[in-house]
């Protein structure tokens, strides 16, 4: 009976299942505890490391699953800082990024060069080494940045540029010292490690990211996309460790390449933050916490004399090189703060070079890094991630209370945007939930409604079972992208008739449908559905074909009639596709007469500068022949139409469909009903203006008439 109790705990535990445990306990009460006393959530990782590790209680050692899951983590970091960049925004602020770069790596070099010979007494060498691992520092805020949803801000972005340019610099620092006691940093060493990384650097930019578009267009399955999108983040920093730098620079160039190809809402996006955030990113800080020995501070005043300095100058010079920064491009204080928090933490480069110069041995038997320095830096560290840590957070925090009173009073009196998706063919409902996932304003977790009808009649039984699985489904892909749906299902006369009411009840928006398929040579273009919901609704229609996942369409070639402006809802699908530019990354082509083009550019500009645009005069609207040349298989061909009596409306508009299935059947495309003034009326009488736009045919014959008068 005694053997029931019979309980040795042996410290460190070495069992892999308690040692799980114990890391999922310290991921799951860390931020619950630290979230009452309002401490960041990364410190809480950290000091549980400390508690836990051999230099506290010894509960657990930082055996191989802490180094294999720490390099994932620092990998995961690097890879998302790199993927949920704004390119745009990065290319646009690319010479401030590279200013605070240089800043960033020359200050701290300085600063560190003079303290460690001044103060401490190291030789040169020693105390270059020393000041490199000052001027790298490693993300470790980003999560903060991520849970705040400020990753497109300008200052985050310019950290992030002089990240990649800092940390480079310092690596080569590392990679030469290192060069230096193996006998290999003659010129030829130099020639070859500025060869390999140039090499790898064009294979990964230039072969990285044709595959990820082939592969996301011939596997769908969400497990192989994401378990693909992770062998490539460590297939780059496998080949940079290859040529001798570190394999973080590699995980950043491959976020960078992919970034265009995984849209920031989308779901496949989700899960690669979630898993990240989960489980492996909190591994990685809790390994670095466990290597921190907070006794060797009161052991000796030489090792704590070394941890102040370094913690003193490591801080100083970041702030400086953040300050320098601001003033040079007149920036608020409150950017300097986020980019001296993010900046600031030392862990990856540092560690790696401190463990390096530690196992360097001289000429004199003693190590080029003595125990002092190891134990200094791991308090620096410490101290740098908890300032880091704080100081994001109180940044993000403000920046996340000005974008809220900034959006409060842009959205006042705007009507809440609400996209209706029917979801009667559960082939396309992916392709369509997946564009209104790139339209919706991402600033609301709602705003998508599912839709299934059911006519009454003897099958609606079966159809009932089917279009809970379809909303079902509908409702899966939306929640993998972090998205709440509305499911709505409702019995009507017909699919039109049940649409329509339910627009009207709840306020809808937009409504996004797939193309029709022709079930016969006299059914028409778009399908008797598509035209009784034109006729019922005022409201924005989109009709969808895709033939490709929208994340992998490289850009968007939109026609637009003339008039186009003077529509109601013309501002409105302007910046539907300006979101879908910003979020895969991707140009907008617009194709429309010189007056159209003007109010364009001009709400393009206004809604966001950033996108990537072009403008091309299209005058002869009646034949999209014309623009079989700019549309090729990747891209995505939108064309603006009206419904009859419109301003916009032209009588060429009647051969769209023939124009459409004979010259772009092998495109993705959509089909866009912009939204109009009112509601449809019942019955049209012949003096309603709206009802037939005859004034059209009279352009035209005047049209034609100048032309033959001209020619003549």
């Amino acid at each position: 009976m005694t053997q029931w109790f019979d309980f040795n705990l042996n410290l460190p535990i070495t069992d892999p299942t308690w040692i799980f445990f114990l890391v999922l306990i310290i991921i799951l009460f860390a931020p619950i505890i630290l979230g009452r006393l309002h401490i960041p959530h990364i410190i809480g990782m950290i000091l549980a490391g400390v508690v836990i590790g051999e230099h506290g209680f010894n509960i657990l050692e930082r055996d191989s699953s802490f180094e294999l899951f720490g390099k994932v983590g620092l990998y995961y970091i690097m890879f998302l800082a790199g993927l949920e960049m704004d390119m745009e925004d990065f290319k646009k602020n690319r010479t401030k990024a590279f200013v605070f770069g240089i800043l960033t790596f020359l200050i701290p070099m300085i600063l560190g060069v003079w303290s460690s010979m001044e103060l401490l007494g190291f030789g040169f060498t020693t105390a270059v080494l020393l000041a490199s691992m000052y001027s790298s520092h490693t993300l470790i805020a980003y999560p903060i940045i991520s849970r705040y949803g400020l990753s497109r801000l300008r200052s985050v972005n310019i950290t992030i540029g002089g990240t990649a340019v800092t940390v480079t610099l310092a690596l080569i620092i590392l990679a030469v010292i290192g060069g230096m006691y193996k006998g290999t940093s003659g010129g030829l060493f130099w020639l070859l490690l500025v060869a390999k990384v140039a090499i790898l650097g064009f294979l990964i930019i230039f072969f990285f990211p044709r595959i990820g578009r082939w592969f996301f267009r011939k596997y769908d399955d969400n497990v192989m996309q994401f378990i693909f999108v992770l062998a490539m983040v460590f297939l780059g920093g496998g080949l940079m460790e290859f040529v001798g730098m570190e394999g973080i620079l590699g995980a950043f160039l491959a976020g960078l390449v992919l970034n265009r190809l995984i849209p920031h809402v989308s779901p496949l996006m989700n899960r690669l933050e979630f898993v990240g955030n989960a489980l492996f990113i909190p591994y990685f800080l809790i390994g670095v916490g466990m290597m921190i020995d907070v006794r060797s501070l009161f052991t000796g005043f030489g090792a704590l004399k070394v941890a102040i300095v370094m913690t003193v100058v490591a801080t100083l010079s970041k702030w400086l090189a953040a300050w320098i920064t601001q003033k040079i491009y007149k920036m608020k204080a409150n950017e300097r703060s986020m980019i001296f928090g993010l900046s600031n933490a030392q862990a990856a480069a540092t560690l790696a070079a401190v463990l390096i110069g530690h196992n360097i041995i001289m000429e004199n038997g003693e190590r080029l890094l003595n125990d002092d320095v190891l134990n200094g830096t791991v308090v620096m560290i410490l101290f740098t991630c908890i300032i880091s840590s704080i100081v994001t957070e109180r940044s993000a925090r403000r920046f996340a209370l000005h974008q809220e009173m900034q959006d409060m009073q842009e959205n006042k009196g705007v009507r809440k945007e609400q996209i209706l998706i029917p979801v009667a063919n559960p082939e396309t409902l992916e392709e369509l939930i997946n564009l209104a996932l790139v339209i919706k304003d991402n600033k609301q977790k709602d705003g998508i409604i599912a839709l299934n009808v059911i006519n009454d009649n003897n099958e609606s039984s079966n159809k009932e079972v089917q279009g809970k699985r379809n909303l079902e489904k509908a409702a899966m892909i939306a929640a993998a992208a972090d998205v709440e749906i509305e499911r709505v299902s409702r019995y009507d006369l017909n699919i039109a008739s049940g649409i329509i009411h339910t627009i009207k009840e709840h306020d809808v928006s937009d409504v996004v449908i797939g193309l029709h398929r022709k079930a016969n040579i006299v059914d028409s273009f778009f399908g008797s559905l598509t035209e009784n919901l034109l006729k019922g609704t005022h409201r924005e229609v989109m009709i969808a074909k895709f033939l490709m996942p929208v994340n992998t369409l490289r850009r968007i070639i939109i026609a637009v009639p003339p008039k186009a402006e003077y529509e109601t809802g013309f501002v409105k699908w302007v910046e539907h596709f300006c979101r879908m530019s910003s979020l895969l990354s991707c140009r907008v082509h617009f194709h429309a007469n010189q007056q159209t083009l003007n109010r364009l550019q001009v709400v393009v500009k206004k809604i966001s500068n950033s996108t990537l645009t072009e403008f091309s005069i299209l005058e002869e609207w009646d034949d999209l022949l014309l623009l079989t040349g700019q549309v090729n298989f990747d891209h995505l061909l939108v064309v603006i139409s009206a419904r009859r009596g419109s301003i916009s409306y032209d009588t060429s508009f009647e051969k769209l469909p023939t124009q459409l299935g004979k010259y772009f059947s092998n495109n993705s495309l959509i089909v866009l009903y912009p939204e109009q003034f009112g509601e449809p009326q019942e019955i049209i009488s012949f003096a309603d203006p709206r009802g037939y736009n005859e004034s059209q045919h009279y352009d035209k014959m005047g049209k034609w008439f100048y032309k033959w008068l001209k020619k003549n």
